[in-house]
């Protein structure tokens, strides 16, 4: 068996749906009611089986039959993640650490994410916050261990996420993404989890675009406000 040969694509239909997914197939949904073609029962019970779809595959289902289906895409045009880093391409020594020993820590809000993340939690409860991060590279490398203790990582909605890792009567799960952006951000989480937990998923309603055009929103104001002197 080659371990090197580089495995196929995910169908589009088998990747994991998003809140964006679910969302273009309520609004086809809806469309239908109002235009009578579906019946208000039968828009309530395709309206919760789209609320408990898991990959896009399953959300097609539910509009299969109605002709704004095909007026539109019928998945995001995904593209492939990046490969992972070679071994050596991103530094062993971490850009940052964050350590809870019989205590709890956390790294949120705006802050820069470098190449590689350490996050520790023995006894204690470790959080990092990447939903209002400063993306420098594309490719974040997230190193979390739990022993006894717990490790919650956070991602925005819109960028691409991976876990590499295992539990030791734990639990070790990291919820994949993939981002229709070829260039947005990939963060792989990769460690174990011993008697604890680790746990990597994203913030809905938190996009890197959406960080990046309020931020620029806060500097515009400030030169208006400096000009206007």
């Amino acid at each position: 068996m080659d371990l090197h040969k580089q495995t196929a694509p995910t169908p589009a239909t088998e990747l994991r749906a998003s809140d964006a997914d679910r969302d273009r197939v309520a609004d086809i949904l809806r469309e239908a009611l109002a235009e009578g073609r579906l019946t208000a029962d039968e828009h309530a019970e395709r309206v919760d089986g789209v609320l408990n779809a898991k990959t896009v595959g399953e959300l097609e289902v539910f509009i299969r039959d109605l002709p704004a289906a095909y007026e539109r895409p019928a998945a995001p045009a995904y593209t492939p993640v990046p490969p992972r880093p070679e071994p050596g391409a991103v530094p062993a020594e971490a850009d940052a650490s964050v350590v809870a020993v019989f205590s709890s820590a956390m790294r949120r809000g705006r802050w820069r994410a470098g190449r590689r993340l350490h996050a520790y939690a023995v006894f204690g409860s470790v959080e990092i916050d990447l939903s209002e991060a400063i993306f420098e590279y594309q490719q974040v490398v997230v190193k979390a261990v739990s022993v006894f203790g717990d490790v919650q990582i956070r991602v925005p909605e819109n960028i691409s996420l991976r876990g590499t890792g295992g539990g030791v009567l734990g639990k070790f799960e990291v919820s994949p993404l993939d981002s229709v952006d070829s260039g947005a951000p990939v963060v792989y989480v990769d460690g174990w989890a011993v008697l604890g937990t680790v746990e990597a998923r994203p913030r809905r309603g938190r996009t890197v675009s959406d960080i990046l055009e309020r931020v620029q929103d806060k500097v515009d104001r400030k030169l208006r406000r400096h000009l206007g002197r």
